[in-house]
């Protein structure tokens, strides 16, 4: 990702850092001081353990960049989950980079970095240590695949955007436990081809090692994204391999047209076509937040919900009805695709109407004593 600032990001970036604090860290490790930007949501407490995610910036990039480009924070800021971005370090040409490609040149100790700072964070913090999380823009995506291959006893899942998976036939992937994997890739990006290059393997090989690794089935349920966005230049399609050991899938977005960006990002940062069908960081946290190390987050409530709960008409023109088997005490959020709640509703009954104003794509979520589930509302 090119170092690219404009006036306007950045001040969006200012103003919402008036509401809320980032804060500047550092670790030790192989004597280098480490720094990283550590977000913590308003509503962490401490009183119960929340999952952590790892935000990995691009080559050229940093942690600030990545902060505000791939941005988690407004869905932290509800889901109560702790986001890290890390700092790389500069290479042979003084660039900053994550040392993912096992070159023999570079001997800096990402791996080791970023599992000492989990630890670090565990000690620090109350985190979850089954639901820690690793997804990353471009060379943060090949890190995150490499975390995935070294440390699959503390990574329970992973996302890449616009990154690959280094050709295992050069730099072997270790894997141990099944993990859960989602892709996201454009099949113009000029900087990461969409079909490979020598030593990385293309996005659909990526997500094919994956399949087979998690012994998921072969066969893809494809999905057509919603075209919200007809001024974008690209359409999206969603591909689901299921059935992996322990529950664990493989998610694709198969980005049409799209470059080398962050789907429904700030086009500024972009390189090529930005998909604005789609929030990548709304679907990432959906994706990650299924999983721990121990295989599907509440796998039975899920399927509970998954039977008892509907939506329709969807897509709608905005009134919709959301459908239970029975009555209970539950409460509804409605989030829009940057994870902002716009609307919430405690409820007893077993039919409830909503009307959402503005079209777009929204996840609505449904509390209840035995659980939680997310169901995904698009508004023509």
């Amino acid at each position: 990702m090119k170092n690219l600032f404009l006036i306007t990001l950045l001040a969006g970036a200012s103003a919402f850092a008036q509401a809320q604090t980032t804060l500047l860290e550092s670790i030790m490790h192989d004597g280098l001081v480490r720094d990283y930007r550590l977000y913590v949501p308003e509503m962490y407490d401490g009183s119960e353990s929340v999952p952590l995610i790892l935000n990995l910036h691009g080559y050229t990039s940093n942690g600030f960049e990545q902060e505000i480009y791939g941005d988690f924070r407004p869905i932290a800021d509800t889901a109560n989950f702790i986001l890290v971005h890390p700092e790389g370090t500069q290479d042979n040409n003084g660039i900053t980079f994550w040392n993912a490609f096992g070159s023999q040149t570079e001997t800096v100790d990402d791996l080791g970095f970023l599992s000492a700072l989990i630890d670090s964070l565990g000690d620090e913090y109350n985190i979850d240590m089954h639901r820690v999380y690793s997804t990353g823009m471009s060379n943060g995506g090949f890190m995150s695949y490499k975390l995935a291959c070294e440390l699959s006893g503390k990574i329970a899942a992973i996302a890449s955007v616009t990154g690959a998976m280094i050709d295992p036939a050069f730099v072997p992937c270790n894997a141990v436990l099944p993990t859960p994997v989602m892709q996201i890739h454009g099949t113009a990006d000029p900087t990461v081809p969409y079909a490979g290059s020598m030593g990385v393997l293309g996005a659909e090989e990526s997500v094919v090692y994956w399949v087979n690794h998690n012994n998921c089935g072969a066969n893809a349920i494809e999905t057509a994204v919603p075209d919200i966005d007809q001024t974008d230049a690209c359409t999206a399609d969603h591909f689901l391999y299921d059935g992996g050991d322990e529950g664990s899938t493989v998610e694709f977005y198969r980005i049409n047209g799209g470059g080398h960006t962050w789907a429904g990002s700030n086009p500024f940062f972009a390189i090529g076509v930005t998909n604005r069908d789609f929030s990548a960081s709304t679907e990432i946290w959906r994706f990650f937040s299924r999983y721990s190390l121990n295989g599907v987050v509440g796998i039975e409530d899920e399927r509970l919900f998954e039977s008892t709960f509907s939506i329709y008409p969807n897509p709608s023109s905005g009134m919709a009805t959301i459908q239970f088997a029975n009555a209970e005490n539950r409460t509804i959020q409605i989030q829009n695709s940057v994870g902002q709640i716009v609307d919430e509703i405690s409820t007893k009954g077993s039919l409830i109407e909503v009307d959402i104003e503005n079209s777009g794509v929204y996840f609505i979520t449904v509390i209840a004593e035995n659980g939680m589930f997310t169901k995904k509302l698009v508004v023509e």
